[in-house]
């Protein structure tokens, strides 16, 4: 609301022959948000050894697949790993 007002104002003093173009204004809006201060982050498979500079995503799906295989491996260790066997045909 106040960003309406300010421009409102600003175009009732100045002439429109005297303002300068919109491209001269410096507004720096969110512009700080994407300063990096840590090490780069890489993609898991240029350096997979070294998980603390993965990208975050890399390592969030890495990690679920990894507790998936667990989970799934346990499963199957503590239920024999049997599947269902067709039934033979009588003789």
């Amino acid at each position: 609301m106040s960003s309406f007002a300010r421009r409102a104002m600003s175009l009732a003093q100045i002439p429109s022959a005297a303002r300068a173009p919109a491209s001269v204004c410096q507004r720096r809006g969110l512009a700080g948000a994407a300063d990096h201060h840590g090490s780069t982050k890489v993609d898991f498979w240029k350096q997979p050894t070294n998980p603390g500079n993965w990208k975050e995503e890399h390592f969030v799906l890495i990690s679920l697949s990894g507790w998936g295989m667990l989970f799934y491996g346990g499963y199957k260790l503590f239920t024999g790993g049997k599947g269902e066997k067709p039934a033979e045909a009588a003789q």
